[in-house]
């Protein structure tokens, strides 16, 4: 499979039997349905996420894009509880798209993500 956001190879990351996709040069992950919800209840499940946030953060600005699974389109989603993560879901497969950094923080409450989103600036 090719990112969806700069078209490099995703390659397969398992972790507690579950395989996500992580791309070789922006470091975004790629969750099938659910699975980003699964790993999220997953201790230590952060830990896939090795990408550098202020590259996922650039990468983030990306947000038209067709589903790299099934080529339907992608919705922003902003986690309800962390409203500094903007991750996309495809509304067809249901599969999801996190930028470097992201999951990490849709996984772990910190007082470090408290301040993101206390000062996270609006969506266009």
């Amino acid at each position: 499979m090719q990112c969806p956001k700069c078209n490099s190879l995703m390659n397969p990351v398992v972790f507690d039997s579950i395989e996500v996709d992580q791309c070789s040069h922006c470091e975004g992950l790629w969750f099938d349905i659910l699975e980003h919800e699964d790993l999220k209840k997953v201790a230590g499940a952060e830990a896939i996420d090795t990408g550098d946030p202020k590259k996922g953060a650039e990468y983030n600005k990306v947000d038209h894009y067709p589903c790299p699974r099934c080529s339907g389109g992608m919705v922003r989603m902003v986690d309800r509880e962390h409203p500094h993560v903007w991750y996309e879901l495809c509304h067809s497969c249901q599969g999801a798209f996190f930028d470097a950094g992201e999951f990490r923080d849709f996984k772990q409450g910190s007082f470090t993500g408290f301040l993101k989103d206390l000062f996270a600036g609006e969506r266009s």
